[in-house]
């Protein structure tokens, strides 16, 4: 049964949903300051000052801290519970859980952000987090596969909507990943120190298990289920090809599990299983640009809203760079190319090319068509909309192309040989060449930023012109009651 507009406050949970928004985009704009002033102090060290909390080992994890789970994870908690209630049109399983899931979220991001100022790390790429926190995402993420999982059971419609196949994969495969990679035993009970369990190269193994399914299904697979809602809704279109979103999805899926040790090459890990590892990950260009043509082709037929919708841009731009990271992504993996690339800048490019180019895109364009429905008003300016679009668009191929400068040319450097057979350049001279690179990166951050000051302001006249609105309509209702 259709569900009118004056009560679709009322049958959904928007209540939360406002909720995650509205902390998405305050990590998102505290992530990518850090993430500006870090850059800044990589290419002017005078930058630390001497301040231990804020020098750069300890804001490099508190900008991806914020910016991955702080701006990305509130992103995907938001559109994952609005996609979930209306294509299954019932409310949420439980208001409370859905409630845990948000004060429990923001008090992990919150706490990793203090603790990593204050030095407490587990020293682990993107598994950070000191052991407390650890179990309170677990909890957390518990909670939240019951919910989700609980209110597709519930539904009204006959058939799951391929967005929610995406969201489940993710929220469960988040959950394993994150279990297994921080197994660890506390020094004491009051300790925050603590002993992985993991040792040597099974616990390298380990991490990048955990690491590259972090990005294959936090950063991939759960905003492919923000594109296949946000896509068609934006532009009007059902979805291009039904058929290849099912094979997109089960090919993605169980690809991206093997694929970490890729980032292992030339180490101690077996030569057997690195290649595996690359092997599989070449295989993974075939889903993903499947993926991404699905979402283009969405568009079939009304090109002409690239013209005059500025939400359609950033979806679309968005798809563009997933394609283009993911067709990077597996270049990477060829021992070839990785012996070039790795350790260098060029790993940095490629990752923001991905999280800005692919998951913030995607992510913006989602909330400037969330937002309007979720406080029932016109956005406040779409002028600033296509201001943001231009100053995200510069500030990323500023930030990426200075990277790919900067790695290529750094890794030729080290490679390099004089006529005896000598190394042809210190490091000290490498650092040098690396000195406008990373001012021309830094000045593409500030870009990037400067869209999200943009966004947060357009975000606040709208969520206060909705709420005028909405004074307005019970005056008049009152006002009505009282003459009848």
């Amino acid at each position: 049964m259709a569900i009118s507009s004056v009560s679709v406050q009322e049958h959904y949970n928007y209540h939360i949903i406002k909720k995650f928004v509205v902390m998405s985009l305050i990590w998102g704009l505290l992530g990518m300051f850090t993430g500006v002033y870090i850059g800044f102090e990589l290419a002017w060290p005078a930058l630390n000052m001497d301040i231990a909390e804020i020098t750069f080992g300890r804001l490099r994890p508190v900008h991806t801290t914020l910016v991955i789970f702080g701006f990305g994870g509130s992103a995907l908690f938001a559109t994952s519970y609005y996609v979930v209630q209306r294509t299954c049109q019932v409310r949420l399983y439980s208001d409370v859980m859905a409630n845990l899931t948000f004060w429990g979220w923001q008090a992990a991001v919150a706490l990793s952000a203090i603790g990593y100022m204050n030095g407490y790390t587990q020293s682990r790429e993107y598994a950070e987090m000191v052991w407390p926190v650890d179990i309170l995402i677990a909890v957390v993420w518990i909670i939240y596969f019951l919910v989700y999982v609980l209110t597709v059971r519930r539904r009204t419609q006959p058939h799951i909507y391929v967005a929610n196949w995406f969201y489940i994969a993710f929220i469960l495969a988040t959950a394993i990943l994150h279990i297994f990679n921080n197994i660890e035993v506390p020094v004491s009970l009051f300790s925050l120190k603590s002993y992985s369990l993991h040792a040597g190269v099974q616990d390298a193994m380990t991490q990048w298990w955990y690491g590259h399914n972090a990005v294959g299904f936090f950063l991939t697979a759960a905003f492919l289920g923000m594109m296949y809602y946000f896509v068609p809704k934006q532009a009007g279109r059902p979805v291009y090809s039904y058929r290849l979103s099912i094979i997109h999805f089960w090919a993605l899926i169980f690809l991206y599990m093997w694929v970490g040790a890729h980032h292992l090459h030339w180490t101690a890990l077996p030569d057997w299983t690195s290649t595996l590892a690359a092997t599989f990950s070449i295989l993974l260009l075939l889903p993903s640009w499947g993926g991404m043509i699905n979402g283009i082709m969405t568009l079939s037929g009304a090109w002409e809203k690239l013209q005059t919708d500025p939400v359609i841009r950033f979806l679309i731009v968005a798809l563009s760079f997933y394609g283009m990271a993911t067709f990077e992504g597996p270049l990477m993996s060829l021992k070839s190319v990785n012996a070039l690339s790795h350790y260098t800048d060029w790993t940095i490019g490629h990752v923001h090319s991905g999280a800005l180019g692919w998951v913030a895109m995607i992510s913006i364009g989602s909330f400037y068509h969330l937002i309007p429905r979720l406080w029932e008003t016109k956005l406040w300016s779409t002028r600033l909309v296509f201001t943001h679009f231009w100053l995200a668009t510069i500030g990323i191929v500023l930030y990426i192309s200075s990277m790919w400068v900067a790695g290529i040319g750094q890794a030729l450097m080290l490679r390099g040989f004089d006529e005896y057979g000598n190394l042809a350049y210190t490091f000290v001279e490498t650092i040098e060449f690396l000195f406008k690179p990373y001012v021309a990166r830094g000045i593409g951050g500030v870009f990037f930023l400067s869209g999200m000051v943009l966004m947060a302001i357009n975000t606040f006249m709208t969520v206060r012109q909705g709420y005028r609105d909405r004074a307005l309509l019970d005056a008049k209702l009152v006002a009505k009651l009282a003459r009848a």
